[in-house]
């Protein structure tokens, strides 16, 4: 039987009432369980999250090991089994009346130490006034003999002093270049040294066995270094800072000059810190120089015999193993213009080299598990860091980021001083707004102490005369 439309109404009100009811007892009931403590036997441990493992960036890919590029000097037993050195370019003797103390400051890649090295020697400068400055940061593990050749930090610390008979200096930790180059300034000043040189370990010299001045003898590479020096100690000459030998590949420093600006700022630890220190030089009005002594290379590779620069001309079919005593070939000679030819082969390859100029600087890899060892790729992005960082340094203090500080207009009174950017138009328009902002208040303030100071003057003046009638 139908049940009638009514009926149908409620019947249907009551089941939705008894669902509502239902989900509200069954909310209830969960909500209930959910704050009841659940008993020890029933419940479940949840696993905790896996803990974090180092993640670890691809491998480097390997490089081929280096060979020591002196054959006969690794073999030799003294100095007296190394070639002599062309007689052309050979050091006075005696040595001269004025000192000529040369530093190379060493870091890594002793291939490019060894070459310039031998260069400087081959090119006439004596060795006991080379100073290898040994800025690897190992302490003394270069002097002990602690280090392996695939290390990026070896030196051969016998080789440089017994054998090729310059000094080594070893400075305490690792040092950035501004603090190398006040390293150099110190130990000048420590040994009472007026002045004195410094050569890139990346940049190999020769004597150019072409030149000649007119009238006047043949010169070395150093004994043109010596006659630069004494042009500038002639009393005419004026405030010498420095002279630049093709740049600064080699330079001549005087001493008392960098330690009038202050030395090198260390906040700035490599890149525009020269500019810095020139820049504060020529504020001063001390003189920088370009001068010429020779040919001076820049480059990322060492050639892989250095006998090349003792310009020994091997006879037929004795090759590199011919005893030293051979023959020189002669000044500009063939061997000497393959030399040069090789130099700036060298050069125009470092130049050339899409990922960049100074690839040598991490060429090695190995070192693994010697004492001070450091991670090559992780040694290079910290340096990249640092030099970021100095440029940075740079341009806080000076406001700006270019290097021509005295063509704007700066002197050395206006370091740390200098709003950023203030050179930008929008940063010119916003000074001189607020000057104008700054004027305005200022004139009103002025205004408003007028107004105060005559109210103050009536005030008085009416006192005065409430006085006198009383």
């Amino acid at each position: 039987m139908l049940l009638s439309q009514g009926r149908l109404r409620q019947t249907i009100f009551a089941l939705v009432v008894v669902s509502i009811l239902a989900s509200s007892l069954l909310l209830f009931k969960t909500n209930l369980l959910e704050k009841l403590p659940v008993p020890k036997q029933l419940q479940v441990a949840t696993p905790p999250p896996p803990k974090p493992t180092p993640l670890y960036k691809a491998a480097p890919e390997l490089r081929p090991e280096i060979t020591d590029n002196f054959p006969r000097a690794a073999k030799a037993n003294s100095s007296s089994a190394l070639p002599e050195i062309p007689p052309w370019n050979k050091p006075p003797q005696p040595h001269i009346k004025e000192k000529t103390p040369l530093f190379i400051g060493f870091t890594r890649n002793w291939r490019l130490l060894q070459q310039v090295v031998v260069s400087y020697i081959t090119a006439g400068w004596p060795p006991e006034d080379i100073y290898v400055v040994d800025n690897s940061g190992v302490m003394q593990s270069n002097q002990m003999g602690l280090l392996t050749l695939q290390n990026p930090f070896y030196l051969n610390y016998k080789r440089l002093t017994t054998m090729l008979g310059v000094s080594v200096l070893t400075t305490p930790t690792l040092l950035t270049f501004a603090q190398l180059q006040n390293f150099f300034t110190f130990t000048a000043l420590e040994k009472d040294w007026e002045h004195y040189f410094w050569a890139h370990m990346d940049s190999p010299a020769v004597s150019d066995e072409e030149y000649e001045e007119e009238g006047q003898p043949y010169q070395s590479l150093y004994m043109r270094a010596v006659t630069v020096m004494r042009e500038t100690m002639q009393p005419h000459y004026g405030p010498l800072a420095a002279r630049w030998f093709n740049y600064d590949r080699l330079s001549l420093v005087r001493t008392k000059a960098f330690v009038d600006v202050g030395g090198w700022d260390t906040l700035i630890p490599f890149y525009m810190t020269d500019c810095d220190m020139h820049e504060r030089l020529w504020m001063k009005n001390f003189i920088i120089e370009d001068a010429k002594a020779g040919l001076i290379y820049d480059v990322a590779s060492g050639i892989d015999n250095l006998e090349m620069f003792y310009r020994r001309k091997p006879k037929s079919g004795q090759g590199e193993e011919q005893s030293p005593s051979m023959k020189p070939d002669g000044r500009n000679s063939p061997e000497y213009h393959e030399l040069l030819r090789k130099l700036d082969e060298m050069q125009r390859a470092k130049n050339e080299d899409k990922a960049g100029r100074n690839t040598w600087q991490s060429a090695q890899q190995g070192g693994q598990g010697e004492p001070f060892y450091r991670d090559g790729a992780g040694f290079e992005q910290g340096i990249s860091m640092t030099m970021n960082f100095g440029r940075d340094v740079f341009e806080a203090k000076w406001g700006r980021g270019p290097c021509n500080l005295r063509e704007v207009g700066l002197d050395e009174d206006d370091a740390w001083r200098l709003v950023p950017d203030w050179e930008k138009e929008e940063v010119q328009q916003k000074a001189r707004e607020d000057r104008e902002r700054e004027i305005q208040e200022r004139h009103k303030k002025e205004e408003q102490e007028r107004k105060e100071q005559s109210k103050k003057g009536k005030e008085k003046k009416k006192q005065a005369n409430e006085w006198k009638s009383s």
